[in-house]
């Protein structure tokens, strides 16, 4: 399939699971729109490689997924979306009689209320045109829940209901709505959670891998970012059409369980 003409926004995307997601909708000859919140030249150089490997327009536009209005503007400054893929987000680990308030409504903010923004802002084009796929970066943990990460479970809960609501207010307007709910795939996020996880489990990094975070991973493996911008490509294609309002879970079988 070709996804050619269409033009993609994924939050989040100058690293990790955002960036993979970008290289697959690339590869399949879709237009891109790199974001995060920093404005360094690194990240539109790689904007610019990501295009000249593909041969495909991509920019990167930084905006704050904290701010409201800068989840609307970046939209804006896209000039709309084909494509919109709401994966930015941030966590931390702590008990929740110990949870600091501002880190709570940050990741409420990152997490799940950026994705309001950036799906009021998007759809109206959308509609206008009749196609259009908005994939939301849920988790494993917007299907179940773990201890210490009120926070991160509480925002992918969320993301799961505002991605069935969002299918149902769109349904028959050749727009679909869906949540991709990864399992634990090693990124710079998960990266940053270790040390954490370590300290809260009095354990070393392997052990802490091995009986934590893959301990509910049956497969015994890490999800990869290509195998989370492959299944996104999916939710694009027409073998998709027919699939919204619902979640994918890629999690090597954590929520069978």
């Amino acid at each position: 399939m070709t996804l050619k003409g269409k033009r993609a926004v994924i939050t989040g995307s100058n690293s990790g699971i955002g960036l993979g997601i970008a290289e697959s909708l690339a590869a399949a000859g879709a237009d891109v729109i790199l974001n995060s919140f920093t404005d360094r030249p690194e990240d539109h150089d790689l904007a610019r490689d990501l295009g000249a490997r593909h041969g495909i327009a991509a920019r990167y536009v930084a905006a704050d997924m904290s701010k409201g209005a800068d989840c609307r503007t970046l939209v804006e400054k896209a000039g709309g979306c084909d494509i919109l893929v709401n994966n930015a987000g941030i966590q931390f680990v702590a008990p929740i009689e110990e949870f600091p308030v501002e880190k709570w409504d940050m990741i409420l903010a990152i997490n799940l209320t950026s994705a309001f923004h950036t799906i009021a802002a998007a759809l109206p084009g959308m509609k206008a045109k009749g196609w259009g796929r908005v994939v939301n970066i849920a988790s494993a943990h917007g299907l179940t829940a773990s201890p210490f990460k009120g926070a991160y479970v509480a925002a992918k809960h969320g993301i799961v209901g505002l991605s069935k609501t969002v299918a149902l207010e769109v349904a028959g307007r050749g727009i679909t709505c869906n949540a991709i709910c990864p399992g634990y795939v090693l990124t710079p996020l998960i990266e940053a959670q270790i040390p954490e996880q370590m300290k809260v489990h009095n354990m070393d990094r392997e052990t802490v891998i091995r009986e934590v975070m893959l301990e509910r991973q049956p497969s015994g493996q890490f999800a990869t970012v290509e195998q989370i911008g492959a299944t996104t490509v999916f939710l694009c294609s027409p073998a998709a059409d027919q699939v919204t309002g619902t979640t994918l879970s890629v999690d090597g079988g954590w929520t069978a369980l």
